[in-house]
């Protein structure tokens, strides 16, 4: 009998901690995930890991740039390279978002802050093609396939808003493509989408049903490249079936969705929403389901589960407390409603700042139960574009993970939230300081450690149980810190935060029962209910329970 329990014991530790990449319990494709609870890590593609050094030079992209602000490397072969290390699994990551990887713009522009390449891959030249300095197509499918093999879905991010700068390269769009004039002043629906967003970036005219020519650049570049006949004849077929306009944004969807049917991405994060008609967004989920639905269908043997194709929605300064409706001055905007599944949450590092714990989690429970109930948000405390993360010092490494990976919702990490990287670079001039390269040398410290094991067991238990995310939200306890439940069918958890070091007694029999087996996936500890509580001894003040 002791023997078996030990056996026990083992078991649940590997549930808890599967830090062997090699080990079987590493392909998690069958065990249940939604979106709604997703643990999503999002990194700049050409800042995450160099996987190739012979692809960081392209185009001619030479000149000296401001800080932060060229190419530095990052590419896809990176990211695979970590997915097969096990370094996502370890964190318990289940789907990986990275920014956009079409051809960039070959020239660089200076608007005050030094020289800017399109490292970040939103100034978009060609929908096509990959951009060699982030890596290949066979680059692509490589990372989608390991990726599934581990249980981790890829988003890809999706620009229809806009093309790249204009450059003494890369010469603007048609006018029956684009509008350079007004820019956007962002006080009500036409000023903040029948315009550009800043100097010198190309509005695509989304609002268009005219039928238009594919602008002279793309085919000059498409025949150099030997493949114009190609995307003609698929472009035709793509609007033969769909009845369509060939109008702008529809070439634009045909483009992204082929890497849908192409590659089996499992879903898009949608860059500048708000900036656009609604109509269009539900266009596009319309398109990607159909792409999705014809890549399963001809590729069963991939198929990695049920779940639809995820779309979620970058509606700069939603937030959750607005619901479905968002505000753009004149009028009120649903943009969840047969478009997106989530919108992310501009708000949750402002409440984690000015609310109690318990009254965030309440909060979030309550909205994505009722107003937003079928649907979720995408919180995250820090980001690529905010200027104002939760803890731009990195102080409180800690804090941002406990509220992260606790609070209501799907959960964005940024990529060295993990690991307190710097952001605040010497030199970097506005987002450029949010950008610098992942810290991976910092890994190594004991400091950096104990943080990145933190941020491991928080999502490693977020990635097994959908019921921290997704799940009903029961306060327990408030007394020594707070204890609360979350419940979604048969998955039941109790956490425990800011508890007592040492010894501390639980109450936990609105959820288990005396005599079973609970496992504490933050200590590594088994304990027994008796007399419905749990008396656990540790040197933290955080406690994970699941049952055995």
């Amino acid at each position: 009998m002791k023997n078996i329990f030990l056996l026990l014991v083992l078991a649940t530790i590997i549930s808890c901690n599967k830090k062997s990449p090699n080990n079987k319990t590493e392909v998690e494709a069958k065990k249940e995930f939604v979106w709604e609870a997703a643990n999503v890590y999002f990194l700049l593609t050409d800042r995450f890991n160099n996987g190739d050094s012979t692809n960081d030079l392209n185009f001619d992209r030479t000149r000296e740039t401001g800080v932060l602000r060229g190419f530095e490397g990052g590419d896809i072969k990176g990211i695979t390279q970590k997915v097969k290390e096990g370094y996502f699994t370890d964190l318990g990551i289940n789907a990986i978002w990275m920014t956009p990887i079409v051809e960039q713009i070959h020239g660089g522009t200076d608007e005050g802050t030094g020289v800017t390449y399109g490292f970040h891959g939103y100034w978009t030249k060609d929908w096509t093609s990959v951009d060699p300095n982030f890596g290949t197509k066979a680059d692509i499918k490589e990372l989608v396939d390991e990726a599934h093999k581990k249980g981790i879905r890829i988003l890809l991010d999706a620009v229809i808003n806009h093309t790249g700068p204009v450059t003494e390269k890369d010469p603007v769009w048609p006018e029956s493509w684009v509008r350079t004039e007004p820019q956007c002043q962002y006080s009500n629906y036409e000023n903040t989408i029948t315009c550009t967003l800043v100097k010198n970036l190309p509005d695509i005219k989304t609002e268009s049903n005219e039928n238009v020519e594919l602008p002279p650049q793309l085919v000059a570049k498409w025949k150099a490249e030997g493949r114009y006949e190609q995307e003609v004849k698929e472009l035709d077929e793509f609007f033969k079936r769909t009845g369509h306009p060939r109008a702008p944004r529809f070439y634009i969807m045909k483009w992204l969705t082929d890497y849908i049917t192409e590659f089996g991405i499992d879903g898009y994060r949608v860059d500048t929403v708000k900036h656009t008609e609604e109509t269009v967004w539900q266009e596009f989920r319309t398109e990607c389901d159909y792409a999705f639905e014809q890549y399963k269908k001809n590729n069963p043997e991939k198929v990695l589960d049920e779940n639809d194709f995820y779309l979620v929605g970058e509606v700069y300064n939603y937030a959750i407390s607005h619901g479905k409706a968002f505000d753009m001055g004149d009028k009120k905007i649903n943009y969840f409603d047969k478009a997106f599944d989530a919108l992310i949450n501009f708000e949750i590092k402002w409440n984690a700042k000015q609310m109690a714990e318990e009254a965030v989690f309440n909060k979030y429970d309550s909205i994505l139960h009722s107003n937003l109930k079928g649907y979720s948000v995408l919180n995250y405390m820090t980001s690529h574009d905010d200027g104002q993360p939760f803890d731009k010092e990195r102080e409180i490494p800690f804090k941002t993970a406990t509220m992260l990976m606790l609070t209501p919702g799907a959960s964005q990490v940024y990529y060295g939230d993990e690991t307190a990287r710097d952001l605040t670079i010497e030199g970097a001039v506005g987002d450029a300081t949010l950008r610098s390269f992942m810290n991976w040398d910092a890994t190594q410290n004991s400091s950096t450690q104990k943080i990145l094991s933190h941020w491991q067991k928080l999502g490693q238990f977020r990635a097994n149980h959908m019921a921290v995310g997704a799940g009903k939200h029961q306060l327990i306890s408030k007394e020594n810190g707070i204890v609360f439940s979350r419940v979604r069918k048969d998955d039941k958890i109790i956490a425990g935060i800011n508890l007592p070091k040492g010894e501390k007694s639980l109450e936990v029999s609105s959820i288990f029962k005396n005599g079973e087996q609970l496992k504490d996936c933050y200590s590594n500890q088994v304990v027994e209910v008796k007399d419905g509580k749990v008396s656990i001894n540790s040197d933290f003040d955080i406690v994970l329970l699941e049952k055995l």
